[in-house]
């Protein structure tokens, strides 16, 4: 099976036209097209997959992230008008380059080839992986998690027809139906035939894939991301980009999962960050380090406090939940992120200037958020473009992955009967 699988993606790979061509342009229009008559059905497929996830029983957090609403269809076909408009700019020609006095030297932009996803259930994830690396030429082979088997399959046959309609081979897109994951296994001991592998998921997942595989990955995910409040804190600021990291996307990558704030403002802190949830209304878990004071709580107030275990260190939490440890200064506090973080997303919230400038310096992470919320790492929102993961490895891309980051480039000299000697 999974041969089989392999060939098609190549064989299509093969007859597809080169990076650039306006069917590239064109799918990404049938696609919008595609989804928004296809739309009742992919919500009824959606219906199966969220019935079944109550069924048995999954945390109301992950059986949001499987629920398709009319609000994901209008981000959907947002994106591919996006990318329609986003493809000449990213795959405009450099400037040609003379090859001495005797030839001219420039690159012509290539697909990375057959690319391999694997992600969570998600199925907003599918359309990203349906979009953005087939709209620059590559293949793509889509594992998601089997809470959403429904839901991919039906937004699968949207793409092929999207495809179909925009002159491209169908093939450029094949979701993979892998309860057991013996696909998958079979697949990622293909280097000869996958070209790069695009994981988005949990730590276990992408040291799965690292260790599992010699295919050149993308890695992405493992958002165990840090938020330090400093002594010169504006308190409120980072009351607000605490709940702002937080609240709107709890289980996301660039979520907060550990507020550490100094010592002496630790008490304040929490004073203004539990107002702000009154304010908000924001429903908030707060675990706090033995050595934080927890308030009364507040009948039918929004948030409560538990104590801070020692396996919350380095914690996903997935929910409306935060650790709060105190440390002793910026020291304390890179030391503590380079022992449990994850290297995705990190912040200070500081009015000292030199201080955020070296815990910037400090930090080795995708990206590093001074005085804001750690949810600003977004390619579309920084400006840098549509985006289908966040890198945080350290070659070929670092932070959020667009189109750019999705093709490689061949060199073409144009040598005019040069010979060496």
């Amino acid at each position: 099976m999974p041969e089989q699988i392999l060939d098609q993606a190549r064989a299509a790979l093969d007859a597809a036209p080169p990076t650039g061509d306006p069917a590239y342009t064109r799918y990404c229009h049938e696609l919008a097209a595609h989804l928004t008559e296809d739309w009742a059905d992919i919500r009824a497929a959606n219906r199966v997959d969220i019935d079944r996830a109550e069924a048995r029983g999954l945390p109301p957090t992950l059986v949001d992230r499987l629920r398709l609403t009319d609000d994901h269809l209008a981000a959907m076909v947002t994106l591919t008008g996006t990318i329609a408009r986003e493809l000449p700019v990213v795959l405009a020609d450099p400037p040609e380059i003379p090859a001495g006095d005797w030839g001219v030297l420039r690159r012509v932009r290539k697909p990375l080839g057959v690319a391999f996803m694997i992600y969570e259930a998600r199925p907003t994830v599918t359309v990203d992986g349906a979009l953005l690396p087939v709209s620059v030429g590559n293949a793509v082979l889509l594992r998601g998690g089997k809470e959403s088997a429904a839901t991919d399959a039906r937004l699968a046959a949207t793409a092929k027809a999207a495809l179909r309609a925009a002159g491209l081979p169908t093939g450029l897109v094949t979701v993979l139906d892998d309860p057991d994951r013996s696909l998958m296994k079979g697949i990622l001991a293909r280097p000869d035939q996958v070209d790069v592998l695009i994981p988005r998921g949990s730590p276990s997942l992408i040291d799965y894939c690292r260790s599992s595989s010699s295919i050149p990955l993308i890695a992405s995910g493992g958002g165990v991301n840090h938020l330090y409040v400093h002594r010169s804190a504006d308190l409120e600021l980072a009351a607000r980009a605490t709940l702002n990291s937080k609240i709107p996307e709890p289980a996301g990558c660039t979520s907060v999962e550990m507020v550490l704030v100094d010592e002496e403002i630790a008490e304040d802190y929490l004073a203004a960050l539990l107002g702000a949830c009154e304010r908000d209304a924001a429903d908030l878990t707060v675990r706090l380090d033995p050595s934080v004071p927890a308030p009364a709580p507040v009948a039918g107030g929004p948030w409560r406090t538990e104590p801070l275990e020692p396996y919350d260190l380095g914690r996903e939490f997935l929910d409306p939940v935060i650790g709060l440890r105190p440390v002793s200064g910026p020291a304390a506090a890179a030391a503590f992120v380079r022992t449990h973080g994850s290297q995705h997303t990190e912040g200070i919230i500081a009015r000292d200037g030199e201080v955020a400038r070296e815990f910037a310096r400090r930090i080795d992470a995708a990206m590093v958020v001074v005085n804001g919320s750690l949810r600003l790492h977004d390619g579309p929102k920084l400006g840098l473009g549509a985006e289908i993961a966040i890198a945080t490895g350290r070659l070929h891309v670092r932070g959020p992955v667009t189109l750019g980051a999705l093709v490689t480039s061949s060199w073409v000299v144009e040598a005019d009967g040069q010979l060496r000697d």
